[in-house]
């Protein structure tokens, strides 16, 4: 917990359940579920892992692992229509319609803080990893969820949207958890 103040730990808890609760607000309860896995665990691992690692240690991971995100993962979301296969398939809940309040609470703010990674982990390194510690934690076990999906639809098991690019993601974000979990040896 060295380098981790009481204040540091409120701040990174509370931040691990506003997001899975502005999930809940906007999208219910499987999706705030899903990002409960990422954000509380990243926080779990945070506190767990030995501090130190370092920007350059986590470097090569995490650009990687966000272009696989983004130029991946996100695009084949969206060709396949994951958030409607989810509503039509799992939740039977529609698809919120896209809203400013939508906006900032699921994509300004936990992808925001995410982009922040760089410069935080460098600036306020603790709360840099920790950040970083969500955002591992969100592609490398989160995104397996698109494995469960299909059972939660209670059909047969098969291809679900957004599943082929989780087998290159979350080994990346595997790799940077480890060099996380490494703290200041890695």
């Amino acid at each position: 917990m060295k380098n981790r103040s009481l204040p540091l730990i409120a701040a990174a808890f509370g931040f691990s359940l506003l997001v899975p609760f502005l999930g809940y607000l906007y999208l219910g309860p499987l999706y705030a579920l899903l990002f409960l896995v990422g954000y509380l665990g990243g926080f779990v691992l945070w506190i767990a892992a030995p501090p130190g690692a370092s920007w350059r240690s986590i470097r090569l991971p995490y650009w990687l692992t966000l272009a696989a995100f983004v130029l991946l993962h996100k695009v084949e979301e969206n060709r396949t229509a994951f958030f409607e296969a989810v509503s039509a398939r799992v939740t039977g809940t529609p698809v919120p319609e896209v809203s400013l309040g939508l906006i900032l609470a699921l994509l300004v703010i936990p992808v925001g803080a995410w982009l922040a990674i760089p410069l935080l982990v460098r600036r306020d390194p603790e709360f840099g990893r920790f950040l970083a510690w969500t955002f591992f934690a969100s592609m490398g076990l989160t995104e397996l969820a698109h494995f469960i999906m299909p059972m939660l639809a209670n059909e047969p098991y098969g291809y679900f949207p957004g599943m082929a690019s989780v087998v290159v993601v979350a080994p990346l974000a595997w790799w940077g958890m480890s060099r996380l979990a490494r703290g200041g040896t890695a």
